[in-house]
């Protein structure tokens, strides 16, 4: 007799699918990794491939329908896209595919905004950033080209444990988006409103990039359609917001 195949044997998800409800699941949800993937693709370098994105991205979706819990008032789909965006942020951060030279010139604008804006008590102009970095205007608006398929990381950086200061599993997204626990929502709710507070401080044209970009999710090319930009000019704004947002996170967690 012919040898049985050996077949891979599933555990049943703890949320009460069947596998077969599982499996129908992946295949309703598997565009939104397209879809996810290829919104991304646009916003990092060419080195990275799209095949990498999906392949991440497809890790998110299984883990989201093994996680979810139909209990709770949160919509599958929604629920799928944070943790495949999730998955894909985490690929993104184990390619570390900027150098230190790169961390360094970001930490120098955060430094640079913060000396600024304090002096002046109010959001700093490209140029007067640039003076304080010592640096022409034009050369500043490169750095910022440059390190705009980083930035996009900034908001989703790992989160420093209060205890020990060393690295923790969970991130900004999860951090607003973890169980319903009193402790939790007290947490979530304050950070909250320090990411809205942040954003107030924003300039007009700032905030409207981030709405555009986050919420409305247009690429940087549709949003330099709406406000008569050009491609490279939102995409220098957009860098110089999320230094700026991740700078008042971090003196946020550092008080």
């Amino acid at each position: 007799m012919p040898a049985k195949k050996a077949t891979k044997k599933f555990k049943t998800p703890k949320n009460g699918f069947t596998l077969q409800e599982r499996e129908e699941m992946i295949k309703k949800y598997a565009y939104l990794v397209k879809y996810i993937a290829g919104r991304m693709a646009m916003r990092v370098p060419s080195s990275v491939l799209y095949d990498e994105l999906i392949s991440a991205g497809s890790v998110g979706l299984i883990d989201a329908i093994d996680r979810y819990d139909p209990s709770r008032d949160v919509d599958l789909k929604t629920y799928a896209s944070y943790r495949i965006k999730g998955a894909i942020l985490d690929e993104l951060r184990s390619m570390d595919w900027y150098s230190r030279s790169m961390r360094k010139k970001i930490q120098d604008i955060e430094k640079a905004l913060r000396m600024v804006e304090a002096r002046e008590g109010r959001p700093a102009e490209d140029w007067e950033v640039a003076k304080e970095l010592g640096v022409e205007l034009e050369d500043y608006f490169k750095t910022l080209s440059s390190i705009h398929g980083v930035a996009m990381l900034s908001l989703d950086e790992f989160i420093k444990d209060e205890d020990n200061d060393a690295l923790t599993k969970k991130t900004f997204q999860d951090k607003i988006l973890s169980k319903d626990d009193p402790a939790d929502n007290v947490a979530r709710g304050e950070l909250r409103s320090v990411v809205a507070e942040a954003i107030t401080k924003l300039t007009e044209k700032e905030q409207m990039v981030i709405s555009l970009y986050y919420f409305d999710e247009l690429t940087l090319k549709e949003i330099g359609q709406v406000l008569g930009l050009t491609e490279s000019r939102i995409c220098q704004i957009h860098t110089l917001t999320l230094i700026k947002l991740k700078s008042r996170l971090k003196t946020y967690y550092n008080s």
